[in-house]
């Protein structure tokens, strides 16, 4: 009797165990790869300008065999407000984080949270930005803070550690980091459970420096420039430009000699003062850098693919490609990110799962990166938290078709006024067809605007490159109040709006704009100009 009851206790712990294994082995694993600062125009499958010198083959390949975004916004184009949105489902205003000042404690790290809870082995690997350790996952090892491009020093602990143990490596950071995520995927989970890997890429963030392999790529290649490089045509409004082109030389920093304080041409074309010449010389020398640290990002998504591959676990993973937002690459002579224009704002964001996503699929439904984790969260099997403001948009990955009641804008909010590349504070609101954007030129705490407050506003279908605002156009004044109160429900409804914010009393003060409030713009546009010429000995 004891061997029967022996026997029948050891066949239920069986087939337990097998209930349990089953319930985890039958979840996909999940890659999440993020890239900082990879715009969509540097990727192939997204056919700009620079797709015809095939910078990225193997992200393509993962496009061709998945679906591509056309439409995926971030919400604050800058990397530390990115990351925080990623991890915790949540606009910048509502997790804290506006700025690269912010941190992420373990305890708001809630993806990974939420990941461990549904049975997976968790791991965060690469460019984690957001100060404290990621302790919230199982496995990590990370660059401190903005990391370093040759022989990185890292973070490396386990979860609950909120210190880590300092790591040095030999060699380009992107090697290292791959060699890291496939030795974790080879050696260091648990096998016996799914996986949730997020896998971050240092480059291609400034100053490009790429592996020396890379010196001869695109050599004797002429990069194409941009159309609004040189001429911007009725891009930008009192709020870039100042009323009579007060502050050309002072808002966004340049690929030429435009911005006084801060361009590219006394980077890489010292000496040559043509602007021609000196802006031709420095779009070429920063498109080259940056594409060469690109090219090593996409050997390395080949060598990741392979090891998966190599474990038969290349079609049971989620792949997702992104970037923590996007960049300019010399659009409307702009270097670095920040702004609500698409080069900016708009994320690649490419997945490849074939069991359920038809290869070679696009979607130009509205996306936000506050939507990525609630939708991994929808794969593992998890409802998406109360907590979270993201939506899965698990549905559109299978269908290729937008749910009913979908959302129809995307928000976006740039709180660091005036930080490092001259950029002002800005709101916008981005529908399929059109941007809306209201400059406010202060900072979070302000009650004041330092630079003039302006509208503008872009017919996405007619005029895709941003280059005519037709927000003062008289034939669009109906059409200017149905998106600003669209414009006023979302920022309400999502918090944005909330009294806590001092700036917004000035948001508010020029939301109507005017002729007094132009006025009071063009008063600020001339003095804020006529104090930075002081400060740079212009006359």
């Amino acid at each position: 009797m004891w061997h029967l009851n022996n026997t029948i206790g050891n066949s239920m712990k069986l087939i337990f165990i097998s209930l349990f294994l089953s319930l985890f082995t039958n979840k996909p694993n999940i890659i999440f790869i993020m890239s900082d600062d990879h715009t969509s125009q540097a990727i192939g499958a997204y056919n700009s300008r620079l797709a015809p010198l095939n910078l990225t083959p193997n992200i393509d390949k993962i496009a061709k065999e998945g679906i591509i975004f056309r439409n995926a916004f971030c919400s604050n184009s800058i990397c530390t407000p990115s990351r925080a949105s990623i991890i915790t489902g949540q606009y910048a205003h509502t997790n804290g984080v506006l700025d690269l000042t912010g941190e992420l404690g373990s305890e708001q790290q809630y993806l990974a949270h939420e990941m461990k809870k549904a049975g997976y082995e968790t791991a965060m690997i690469g460019k984690w930005h957001l100060k404290k350790r990621p302790a919230a996952f199982d496995y990590y090892k990370v660059l401190p803070g903005q990391g370093k491009y040759y022989d990185p020093n890292f973070f490396e602990g386990s979860y609950g550690d909120e210190k880590g143990k300092p790591v040095v490596m030999k060699g380009h950071s992107s090697d290292c980091l791959t060699d890291i995520a496939i030795n974790w995927l080879n050696n260091k989970r648990n096998k016996n459970k799914p996986f949730f890997l997020k896998f971050h890429f240092k480059a291609p963030h400034d100053f490009f420096h790429y592996a020396p392999r890379y010196e001869d790529y695109l050599k004797d290649v002429k990069v194409p420039e941009p159309k609004s490089m040189w001429d911007n045509e009725n891009n930008g409004s009192l709020a870039t430009k100042g009323s009579d082109n007060e502050l050309i030389h002072h808002i966004g920093t340049s690929i030429g000699l435009r911005n006084y304080r801060r361009n590219y041409a006394n980077t890489w074309a010292k000496g040559i003062k043509d602007e021609k010449q000196a802006k031709t010389q420095a779009y070429q020398s920063y498109l080259k850098k940056y594409l060469r640290c690109v090219k090593g990002i996409d050997d390395n998504i080949a060598r990741l693919v392979e090891s998966l591959k190599s474990q038969n676990l290349y079609d049971n993973t989620i792949i997702i490609y992104t970037g923590d937002q996007g960049f300019m690459l010399g659009e409307h002579d702009y270097q670095d990110k920040r702004w609500a224009y698409e080069e900016s704002m708009r994320m690649p964001f490419i997945v490849r799962y074939p069991k359920v996503i038809k290869p070679g699929s696009e979607s130009d439904a509205i996306i936000e990166n506050i939507d990525y984790p609630a939708t991994m969260l929808d794969f593992a099997g998890v409802p998406t938290p109360g907590y979270m403001q993201g939506k899965s948009f698990r549905s559109i990955l299978e269908t290729g078709k937008e749910p009913k009641g979908w959302k129809k804008e995307a928000y976006y909010q740039y709180w660091m006024h005036m930080a490092h590349h001259d950029v002002p504070g800005h709101i916008a609101l981005r529908t399929k067809k059109y941007k809306l954007i209201l400059y406010y030129g202060a900072r979070v705490n302000e009650l004041k605007p330092e630079t003039p407050p302006a509208w503008e506003l872009y017919d996405l279908e007619k005029d895709p490159y941003e280059l005519d605002n037709i927000y003062d156009n008289p034939k669009n004044a109906k059409l200017v109040m149905q998106l600003k109160a669209q414009f006023f429900k979302m920022r309400s409804e999502n918090g944005a709006a909330d009294e806590k914010f001092p700036v917004n009393k000035v948001i508010n003060e020029y939301w109507e704009y005017d002729k007094e409030a132009k006025n009071k713009a063009i008063v600020i546009s001339k003095n804020y100009a006529e104090e930075r010429n002081k400060k740079q000995g212009i006359k």
